[in-house]
């Protein structure tokens, strides 16, 4: 066997594979041999039907079976030994002279190589870091949810602006007959709002589809139907009145700020909003770590200036999947992942050159974490650590779960290293600045 490489350019390669006949013909006997034990062929004994007759029926076919083998192995060899970075999987050169009646193969293979390039996180000029918070607006609301959170509701007779009614809405000719529960302030058309206000317990009114509830989602839900069907939905509705309840907020007192926070961590109001406000930060400091992590990820990019073998990966792209990409397909996959590839690339090199490594016991901890929240918010505070390293144990043996925490942990370890290294300029914003200026 021969292999050798012609390098195209510095991204694409060309690998030519010889195999002659004694490297693939032991192989071959072999298997031959072991057909011709088990074959069953009527006239013949099991075992001793002529040799003849096994080469003629399977020799091609095993043939075919074993050169292929024996390529795949020699080509991956070859790849680790060289220490080829390629991107992709190499891909075969189309032949179809083939002749197998021949003793000595050549097959050549396209390889696409990973572009060699320098990453530099020192002196590339600032990122902005994010320290968002919650303004005054938001606080104001997530006091008043908390009110009634722990409020009470009033049973009332007629329909008032603030109030929560629950009734059933009904349309024959769309087969619609739904219980739906919403406050009066969430109905968005006027018409439809005065239809409702005033009216009693028992009482039918009439409603319009039409711009009912502020987007079709909350339509849909409400009816009971499709997202697709209550989009530009245009009928008459039949809302029967089945209870009408006034929320009574909480008072803002002691009684309520240890229900909300917790015995003795909250003595007053401004200490309630002071908590929201600490509590928002830690919230949306993820938002700011996923923001950040994004902003540097652009600008990584954008500094490297790596170079592809766009051409090679767009034929490998139309190869790959369940279904066959023609080659505009192909060339619309490649324009969406390209960034992406870029990122992988420098990911990687940025890993290597940092020795950023994932442990197994990183793993652990991701997935401990994951399970003491999904147990807080059933209200389970302390979970026992023996049932804990069970949990984590059985999750340890789903492959997709351990990439998915594996993924978890390398971001946020690229996450310090770039708060580290770069330079960084903090920007303290409220949400809704954050929000104005990332989304604008």
């Amino acid at each position: 066997m021969n292999i050798t490489r012609e390098d195209k350019d510095q991204l694409n390669s060309v690998v030519k594979i010889n195999i002659e006949k004694e490297d693939y013909s032991p192989k071959v006997e072999k298997v031959l041999k072991d057909y011709r034990k088990t074959a069953n062929i009527p006239g013949f004994r099991k075992g001793m039907v002529p040799m003849g007759m096994i080469k003629k029926q399977y020799g091609q076919a095993v043939l075919v079976d074993e050169v292929n083998k024996l390529l795949q192995d020699s080509l991956n060899s070859y790849i680790t030994e060289e220490k080829l970075d390629i991107l992709g999987n190499p891909l075969p050169k189309p032949q179809d002279d083939l002749n197998w009646d021949a003793d000595d193969y050549t097959f050549e293979f396209e390889l696409g190589l990973a572009p060699e390039f320098d990453v530099t996180l020192e002196g590339e000029g600032p990122v902005t870091y994010y320290n968002i918070s919650a303004d005054e607006e938001m606080i104001d609301n997530q006091i008043k949810t908390i009110q009634r959170q722990y409020g009470k509701l009033v049973t009332q007779e007629e329909v008032k602006e603030e109030y929560t009614v629950v009734g059933t809405f009904h349309n024959v000719e769309e087969g619609i007959e739904n219980e739906a529960t919403f406050k009066v302030e969430d109905i968005d058309g006027k018409t439809n709002k005065k239809e409702l206000l005033g009216a009693k317990v028992g009482d039918q009114v009439t409603l319009k589809s039409n711009k009912l509830f502020k987007d079709d989602e909350t339509l849909a839900r409400h009816l009971g139907v499709e997202k697709v069907k209550a989009e530009g939905l245009k009928v008459d509705l039949t809302f029967t009145i089945k209870e009408i309840n006034e929320q009574i907020l909480a008072e803002l007192n002691q009684e309520l700020f240890d229900k909300a926070f917790g015995e003795g961590e909250v003595t007053s109001e401004k200490e309630a909003r002071e908590k929201i406000a600490e509590q928002s930060k830690q919230t949306f400091q993820q938002q700011g770590d996923q923001q950040f992590f994004n902003d540097v990820t652009e600008h990584l990019i954008e500094k490297a200036n790596i170079d592809l073998p766009s051409e090679f990966l767009q034929k490998w792209l139309q190869t790959q999947g369940e279904k066959q990409l023609n080659e505009e397909e192909a060339k619309e996959e490649y324009e969406k992942s390209e960034k992406g590839i870029k990122y992988q690339l420098i990911e990687a090199k940025i890993a290597k050159d940092n020795d950023l490594k994932v442990e197994v016991e990183d793993v652990k901890k991701v997935a401990k974490e994951k399970i003491k929240m999904q147990m807080m918010q059933f209200g389970q505070m302390d979970f026992p650590e023996d049932q804990m390293d069970g949990i984590v144990q059985n999750l340890m043996s789903n492959q997709e779960q351990v990439r998915q925490f594996s993924e978890e942990v390398m971001v946020q370890k690229l996450l310090e290293l770039y708060k580290d290294k770069m330079e960084v300029k903090e920007k303290e914003v409220t949400y809704k600045e954050f929000v104005d200026t990332i989304y604008k």
